[in-house]
């Protein structure tokens, strides 16, 4: 039976070989290939990259061959590279899209492919259709072309490093004599961070700095039960804050310099508010529907517009482009900022938190209470629940009615943006999504108090199986 390939938000992932084959790879490609060509018809160039996954290079080597046979000229990047660098190459070099192989922060045994639009952002639902159609299609000899387009190799490091050299006042970094530790997870941002902060006369050191297929034995995930090792390298060299990225560098892992993980709800937060005192830009800002309210809170304070989207990296990006935020940001480890790409960017966030220590000569942990003393604290959390296929259909029909109370509360706000959000009477919430790939539901809850989080999370897990 043939395999369905299907293109979500962050494009198509599959475990090698058993969907991931290099058959279903050329069969993913020569669609691609096909709508590049419904788009232009002459003259095409589209750039092929990977993270450092096994087998990359040869992925990398079919795509080129077979964009070839299409007239298209490929543009090939030799080593493992960060998505957002792939992003900012596709803009860059004005590009008409990009072919990334990368499973992202999946498991090693997974990989994947990721198109970029002729803007570096991830392809929107709209494309993805065409090109899920054309895969379906199933014509893989490709056009008789008399020409094939030779292939051309690009290296995307240096423009990318000098954007973010324009992003981020690395001078500010060195002059504060902070201490940074860096930890890539084995992946794409390798020689990317921290070549930025050493040429700058940086303190810097790095853990995890080889290529390694199988990541440690581990999802490469940047997350707070896998930083262990940056934790022990921060204690080494009492570094004042510890920066860490996914498998392809477009999420992000922030340790503060007690070893405190900082989630990445609370690092949009801070960002947001450093950026409009440090910049001045108060164009707005971007969330997530089920991101946090702090982030709410504080665009309130400032007096700048809220953009709440539903739940996936492109929605910010398309804010990013009309240049209506200042930041963007997901609870997922997702951020970017203006006049950047509109695409996570796990490098630009790390750095510029580095930025936001060296400025304001406080940890991050005294920034965050700072925050809650200016409007409110604010403690989130996600869990997964995995549901039978009874309780799944039952829960689904009971998403579709509009609850008046939640845990002895009233509920003061409906929010159907993305799943079923309940703002509760006292500001604290609870959001349910439920997966399109897995029999999960999401269950996000947020409350003014630590007390009152273990409430609420308990009252959101006994609405799910009641």
């Amino acid at each position: 039976m043939t395999t369905q390939i299907k293109f979500g938000t962050s494009g198509w992932r599959a475990v090698m070989a058993e969907e991931f084959t290099f058959h279903n790879v050329r069969r993913a490609v020569h669609g691609i290939a096909r709508y590049v060509k419904s788009q232009r018809q002459q003259g095409a160039r589209v750039v092929v990259g990977r993270d450092p996954r096994f087998l990359g290079e040869t992925f990398c080597s079919i795509a080129s061959e077979i964009l070839s046979r299409y007239g298209i000229t490929p543009l090939i990047i030799a080593e493992p590279a960060p998505t957002p660098a792939i992003s900012y190459a596709v803009i860059h070099e004005k590009a008409d899209g990009a072919i990334n192989f990368t499973a992202s922060h999946n498991p090693p045994e997974y990989n994947g492919i990721k198109f970029s639009t002729p803007d570096g952002a991830p392809a929107l639902p709209e494309v993805t259709q065409q090109i899920e159609k054309e895969i379906a299609a199933g014509e893989q000899s490709g056009p008789e072309s008399r020409s094939t387009a030779s292939t051309q190799s690009l290296d995307p490091k240096p423009p990318y490093l000098a954007r973010l050299r324009e992003a981020i006042d690395v001078a500010a970094i060195q002059k504060a004599g902070l201490r940074v530790v860096f930890d890539p997870l084995w992946g794409a941002a390798r020689g990317y961070s921290d070549l930025l902060l050493r040429d700058a006369g940086v303190n810097i050191a790095t853990v995890h700095d080889y290529r390694d297929v199988l990541f440690g034995n581990h999802a490469p995930e940047p997350d707070d039960h896998l930083l262990e090792g940056l934790r022990e390298k921060m204690r080494e060299q009492k570094a004042h804050i510890g920066i860490a990225t996914d498998g392809d560098a477009d999420r992000f892992g922030i340790v503060d310099k007690d070893g405190t993980f900082l989630q990445p709800n609370y690092i949009i937060a801070l960002l947001f508010d450093y950026l409009v005192e440090s910049r001045g830009w108060k164009n707005g800002v971007g969330k997530s529907v089920a991101t946090t309210n702090l982030v709410n809170a504080l665009a309130k304070h400032h007096k700048v517009e809220l953009h709440e989207t539903p739940v996936g990296f492109k929605y910010i990006g398309e804010l990013i482009k009309q240049d209506k935020i200042a930041i963007g940001g997901e609870e997922s480890a997702g951020i970017s900022i203006r006049h950047h790409v509109p695409e996570k960017d796990g490098i630009l966030t790390g750095l510029l938190c580095c930025e936001m220590v060296a400025q304001r000569k406080k940890s991050l942990g005294q920034q965050l209470q700072e925050l809650f003393a200016k409007v409110g604290s604010f403690y989130p959390m996600r869990e997964n629940f995995r549901l039978t296929p009874e309780v799944k259909a039952k829960f689904t029909e009971k998403l579709r009615v509009d609850p008046k109370d939640f845990s002895g509360q009233r509920v003061s706000e409906v929010v159907r943006k993305d799943g079923l959000k309940l703002v509760l009477a006292d500001g604290s919430w609870v959001c349910y999504r439920i997966s399109g790939t897995e029999p999960v539901v999401r269950a996000y809850s947020e409350a003014p108090s630590e007390q009152e989080l273990q409430k609420l999370s308990a009252a959101a897990k006994q609405w799910i199986f009641e």
